[in-house]
């Protein structure tokens, strides 16, 4: 298997790529089953080729730059509080082990930056800056705890200096954004940027209709807009990071489609594509897989498991399966 190129390159080179992108490929999170048909085998990752290409050239730790772990959800139907649990924990585990295969096939290595995008944000999805930084300080003290030592971490409270957030994200989206016009033109063109938004609205739906007091469709206008709020800053977010790290493998936890320049990677196992660990809660299954459903599911088929004092993740057992 390899990825089609134009040039002729040193072929340990290609099996390099090809064993780090071995280990990757389980866990592609894409939107689509079928994308492979039609298809010459890893044409799909080429572009992670090219991201790849000049730190195995350079026998440089390979740096991949994920967009994530931004803060909990503020519905408390689907998510214990308003700091990391055992979904977090579980996630962190799985990038560390994710470095520690690659550095066994390349043994320079690589180390994957957690670019938290809570602050970006936190206005539009109504989540106080407060929670956002309580749930970043405590995310990087469960990563020391799992010895994670080839995560790192960068949040907007890294960029413009000792600003005030609501400064900082004017000046990101003054320096990176695009136009809000720009986004309704290809939400109205484009069954991509469509779907993104659809299901961006329909978590700040989910989020506020437990404390929203007006009408349903109030509601929905109000969730229409921030969403392009969302989509707009998070754009801006990932090209703020690409300035900064313009060279790396840029991972994302959405689907992604065949050929993007973003990988999409599957932190647990979910039903559905949407949920992360900070719209949800763990849930350990009578077959000791640990998955993602929001509270409310969870509450109906376990029972909550504490950790220091602290609500941590879901138990289903064989009784409770019964």
């Amino acid at each position: 298997m390899h990825v089609t190129t134009d040039t002729a390159m040193p072929i340990e080179i290609e099996q390099t790529f090809n064993n780090i992108i071995r280990i990757l490929l389980p866990y592609r999170r894409s939107d689509s089953d079928h994308e492979h048909e039609g298809t010459a085998p890893y044409n799909c990752v080429a572009p992670q080729f090219g991201q790849l290409l000049p730190f195995i050239a350079d026998r440089a730790p390979v740096l991949f730059t994920l967009p994530a772990f931004p803060c909990k959800s503020p519905n408390e139907r689907k998510v214990l509080g308003h700091l990391p649990d055992m979904g977090e924990r579980a996630s962190l585990r799985f990038l560390q082990r994710v470095c520690q295969k690659i550095e066994e096939v390349y043994p320079p290595g690589a180390r994957i930056l957690i670019c938290s995008d809570g602050h970006v944000f936190g206005d539009l999805i109504r989540v106080p800056d407060e929670h956002i930084t309580d749930y970043a300080r405590a995310l990087r003290g469960m990563a020391a705890e799992e010895g994670a030592s080839s995560l790192e971490f960068f949040s907007l409270e890294d960029v413009s200096g000792s600003q005030a957030f609501d400064e900082k994200r004017s000046q990101l989206s003054a320096e990176f954004a695009e136009p809000i016009a720009s986004l309704r033109e290809q939400v109205r063109h484009d069954d991509k940027a469509l779907a993104l938004y659809r299901g961006i609205t329909r978590f700040l739906v989910e989020d506020a209709c437990s404390t929203h007091e007006g009408t349903k469709s109030a509601l929905l206008r109000d969730c229409r807009q921030r969403a392009y709020g969302v989509v707009q800053r998070s754009r801006a977010w990932s090209n703020l990071i690409a300035g900064y790290y313009p060279r790396s493998v840029r991972l994302s936890i959405h689907p992604q489609p065949c050929g993007s320049v973003k990988f999409g990677i599957a932190l647990l196992e979910s039903t559905d594509n949407w949920v992360t660990p900070w719209h949800s809660v763990a849930v350990h299954q009578p077959d000791g897989m640990l998955t993602l459903m929001k509270r409310s599911e969870a509450e109906k088929v376990g029972r909550v498991v504490f950790l220091n004092g602290m609500p941590s993740h879901f138990i289903v057992s064989e009784q409770d399966a019964w």
